[in-house]
Formats: C-alpha cells, structure tokens, sequence
C-alpha cells in the first residue's frame, strides 16, 4: 500500500472479493438542511480490498462522523493493478492512505504528496519468524534469508532500517523477493523469516496453524508509518474539509480504541459475503493488535512528529530509497491537526 507498491497492499482481504468503491459519506447520520451534498466533497483512496485495518474510515463513514465535522467523503478502494498515488496526482483521489514513508519517496518522484496526519504512531511492519527460530533480533539475521514482497513499500524499508539499526547491511543478508506470499514462503522453509504486519500477518499466519512470533525491527527506526496524505493544490484548496476529515477519523480511532468490536463490526459491513466465526475471530485479533499502534490518543489525534520526518528524510536518502532531495517539512504539516 506502494506507496509505490504499496504497503497496505498486504493488509489481505477476509475474503478474496475483488476491490469496489464505497460511497458512505452521508451514511448513519440524519443529513444537515440542503443535504450531504451542500458540504465540501473529499474522496478517500483506501487502496485494494476491504480490511478491518481501515476501520476508522468505515465507521466515521457509517456513523456520520464525517457529515458532522462538516464534510462529503466517499472512500475508494484502489484497484489491484493501480498504483498507489496514482488517483490522487491524477485528481481521481484527494485523500490518500499510506504510510509516511511512501508519501516522502513518492515526492521526490514528483508527486506533490504531503501528509496531514499519522494514523499509526508506532511503525507497523516487523520481522516473522518460525516459533523455534534461533533469530531473537536484528543482529541475528547476519547470514539469513528474508522474504519481502519487494524492494518497495513498508516492508521493505522497515528491513533497511532494522539492518541499519543492527550496524548490518543488505550484503550480510540474502533477501528474497517472494511476491505477497510471505506466508508459504516462510510456511515452505524457502526463507528464514519474513518482513510483514505485526497487526495484520502474525494473526493471519497463526489461525493457519503456523506457528509464528514476531521480531521487533526496534523503537528507534527513522520511518514514519501509515498516515494521511493529500495534494500540495487540495491541501490548498480545501484546508477546511480537510481538516475535517482528521477530526472525523480521530473520532473513530477514539471509538475502535475503547471497543475494538466497534472495528470488527464496521469492516463487516463492508467485506462483500459472508464473514465466517473464524474470519471474524482473525478481524478481532487484527483489531485489537492495531489499537497499540496508534499511540496513546492523548493531545489532537494525528499529530505528526517533525523529528523523526527529519531524520527518515536522512535516512531515506543515505540508504539510496530518495535519489532526489526532498524536504521533510514540505512533505508534512501539522497546520489542520486540531482545528475544526
């Protein structure tokens, strides 16, 4: 979801339902005079298939959250093929969910992106490996295989940091780009761990059968992780609505914080078919282990924090992920957290 290949890409579908536009933005809530249609019109590109990971849009959407903060949002889902800025640098899109890190390397492609919030304060992506593996951190991946979609989005920059970090590099690793389907190849024993989402892969993996834990990449990596970015022009445009939007979806977080149930219940609304009793005990899990990584909830929601922009900007660019210079204060503004 990424960014260029996106990260969010592997926040895998309960079902196999291909992806499909929701068009919410005036639903469980009685509509202000004149209609949803009076309010400023904001789409949202939530990229592929229906997850419970975007439950804070589903439920700000289906409780009228969105309406009463005073703005008309539909939620897109991306197609399987389309790339992830695509719709937002071509106008098909005015929100877009991704992580931090994808924005900042999508600027320095050329997409005017920058993010407005951060949606997971805590970096999502950590290393998996089998339960009886000897890998106990970082520095004990020196001489072992990793399987990573490829070498874009979260997982893959979440690997280079956890690397740095361990004073290793890629050459004292091998690193296998398996697709998204790190869970066979680490299954299958082609790989000796795997990068993915502690939210959302570990308990995929484990209802499977397949024993597995998770590798910390550790608390002090330089990424940014999953946030929400607009245009340089709609950003000026629509600072209001957009605004909005932030004030909408942290009322959400809110609601999934205290009940993640609330998540579970949402995400069903909008997974085509029927969820069975163990899709839904997996969405609760993938719920329940979000809710950590949107920190603490205290102060505005969605603040975004302007050191650690500075030095994955730094860091992006000595690791080669940026080969054209970007600033990081270009690329975030904390200018439309807590106004309303």
């Amino acid at each position: 979801m990424a960014l260029t290949a996106h990260p969010v890409r592997i926040l895998a579908a309960l079902t196999g339902a291909a992806a499909l536009t929701l068009a919410l933005g005036a639903c469980g809530a009685d509509e202000p005079d004149g209609g949803a249609t009076d309010l400023p019109a904001l789409t949202i590109g939530l990229t592929y298939v229906p997850n419970v990971q975007f439950a804070p849009f589903y439920v700000a959407a289906q409780q009228g959250y969105f309406t009463d903060a005073g703005v008309d949002v539909t939620l897109r889902h991306h197609g399987e093929s389309e790339d992830l800025f695509g719709a937002l640098a071509g106008g098909t899109e005015d929100v877009v969910v991704a992580g931090g890190d994808e924005m900042l390397q999508a600027r320095s492609q050329g997409t005017p992106v920058v993010s407005i919030a951060t949606l997971y304060q805590t970096y999502p992506v950590t290393l998996i490996v089998p339960e009886d593996s000897e890998i106990d951190s970082a520095a004990d991946l020196a001489g072992h295989s990793i399987g990573v979609p490829g070498p874009f989005g979260e997982t893959y920059f979440g690997l280079l940091a956890m690397l740095d970090a361990a004073g290793l590099s890629t050459d004292d690793v091998t690193i296998e780009h398996v697709g998204f389907t790190q869970q066979s190849a680490l299954a299958e024993g082609h790989v000796d761990a795997v990068m993915g989402y502690a939210n959302n892969d570990i308990p995929q993996f484990q209802a499977t059968g397949l024993a597995v834990r998770g590798v910390p990449i550790g608390t002090d990596i330089p990424l940014v992780g999953i946030g929400l970015g607009t245009t340089d022009d709609v950003l000026a445009a629509e600072p209001d609505a957009l605004a909005a939007v932030i004030t909408a979806v942290g009322r959400a977080v809110a609601d999934i914080a205290t009940d993640p149930q609330v998540a579970v219940d949402a995400a069903a609304e909008e997974v085509p078919g029927t969820v069975t009793a163990e899709q839904e005990a997996i969405t609760l899990a993938t719920a329940e282990e979000t809710i950590p990584l949107y920190g603490e909830l205290q102060g505005p929601w969605g603040t975004q924090d302007d050191v650690t922009w500075e030095e994955m900007a730094e860091f992006m660019t000595r690791t080669g992920l940026i080969t054209e210079p970007v600033s990081a204060s270009e690329a975030h503004t904390n200018d439309l957290i807590g106004a309303e």
